[in-house]
C-alpha cells in the first residue's frame, strides 16, 4: 500500500495539474486593476491574503468578518499596498441580513461589483461526530445559507458588470472522509447549489462565471491548530493559495483544485478506486490522536 500510494498519488496529480493549469499564463495581475470586489471572511489566513494580492492588483476591495479591530488593520494594509480602495464591513453570517447588508453597501460604495469572492467559514471540530444537531443547522446558515443569500443578493449587479462569483469551498466537499460530518455537509451542499445554479445560468445565457475552488490542508491558523495533531502532512501555503484562487476567477474556471497534485489525484481515485482512497484516507490520519466526542 505504501509503494502504491508513493507512485499512484504523484502521477495521477501530475495528470491533474497539466489539464487544470494548462491557461494559467494567461492571467494577468491587470484584469483586477480597478475591479470592484467583495471577500468574506478577509480578517485572517486565506481571505486576508486574498485581500493583500487584490490590493496590489489595484482593485477596490469591501471586507468583511466577525472581528472589526482585524478588519481595520488588513483595510489598513491594503491601502498601503495600493488598493484602489479599502473599506469593511463587521459582523456575522449566521444572520443572512447581514449578508444581504453587505452587497447592498457594496452597491452604495463601490457603485456595482465585479467578482463576488466567498470564503467565510463557521467554527466546527474535528472529530466523531456527537449528535448535535443544532450545530449542524448552526454550521449550514453559515456556511452555506449566507453564500445563497450573498448570491441572491448580488446577482443583479454581477449580471449587469458580467462579473464572476468565487466559492471557496473543500476537498471534504467532495470527498466524504471521517471526522467532518457536519463541515463536509455544508461543502456537499455548496457543490450541489452552485454547480446547479452555474448550469441555469448557461441556460439563460447570463454572462456570470461561477468558480468552486476544492481546497486541501492549507496552513491558516485555524486548520494547523485543528488538524496538525492528526493530519501529519505539510500544509500548503496560504499566501499561494490565495492568489490561486483569484487566478481562478479571474481567469472565469469551472473550478480550481489547490494544491493540485493532491486534491486531483483524491478526486481521481473517488472516481476510479472508491474502496483504495478510503484505505488511503484512513492511512493518512493518526486515528489515535482523534478525539472521540
Amino acid at each position: 500500500m505504501g509503494r502504491l500510494k508513493k507512485i499512484l498519488i504523484p502521477s495521477l496529480g501530475l495528470v491533474l495539474a497539466f489539464w487544470f493549469y494548462s491557461a494559467r499564463d494567461t492571467f494577468k495581475p491587470e484584469m483586477l486593476r480597478g475591479k470592484r470586489v467583495i471577500v468574506t471572511g478577509a480578517s485572517t489566513g486565506i481571505g486576508e491574503q486574498m485581500a493583500y494580492h487584490l490590493a496590489r492588483m489595484g482593485s477596490h476591495v469591501l471586507l468583511t468578518a466577525r472581528t472589526e479591530a482585524r478588519l481595520q488593520n488588513v483595510v489598513r494594509r491594503c491601502l498601503e499596498l495600493g488598493a484602489a480602495s479599502a473599506r469593511f464591513v463587521s459582523g456575522t453570517m449566521e444572520d443572512t441580513a447581514f449578508a444581504q447588508h453587505v452587497v447592498r453597501e457594496a452597491q452604495a460604495v463601490l457603485g456595482g461589483l465585479d467578482m463576488l469572492i466567498l470564503n467565510h467559514v463557521g467554527a466546527s471540530y474535528f472529530g466523531f461526530f456527537d449528535g448535535d444537531v443544532e450545530h449542524v443547522r448552526k454550521l449550514l446558515e453559515i456556511n452555506f445559507l449566507s453564500y445563497v443569500a450573498m448570491t441572491t443578493s448580488a446577482l443583479p449587479m454581477l449580471k449587469e458588470s458580467e462579473g464572476s462569483i468565487v466559492v471557496v469551498s473543500s476537498m471534504a466537499g467532495k470527498i466524504a472522509g471521517p471526522f467532518t460530518a457536519p463541515y463536509s455537509a455544508t461543502k456537499f451542499a455548496l457543490d450541489g447549489f452552485f454547480s446547479s445554479l452555474r448550469q441555469e445560468l448557461i441556460i439563460d445565457k447570463v454572462n456570470v462565471s461561477i468558480t468552486l475552488c476544492i481546497l486541501g490542508y492549507i496552513n491558516t491558523e485555524s486548520a494547523v491548530r485543528a488538524v496538525s495533531h492528526v493530519i501529519p502532512q505539510t500544509p500548503a501555503p496560504k499566501e499561494e493559495c490565495a492568489l490561486e484562487i483569484i487566478r481562478a476567477g479571474a481567469l472565469r474556471r469551472r473550478e480550481l483544485h489547490y494544491p493540485s497534485p493532491a486534491v486531483g489525484s483524491m478526486l481521481l481515485l473517488r472516481s476510479l478506486a472508491p474502496e483504495l482512497l478510503d484505505s488511503l484516507l484512513l492511512s493518512s490520519y493518526r486515528l489515535e490522536n482523534v478525539r472521540r466526542t
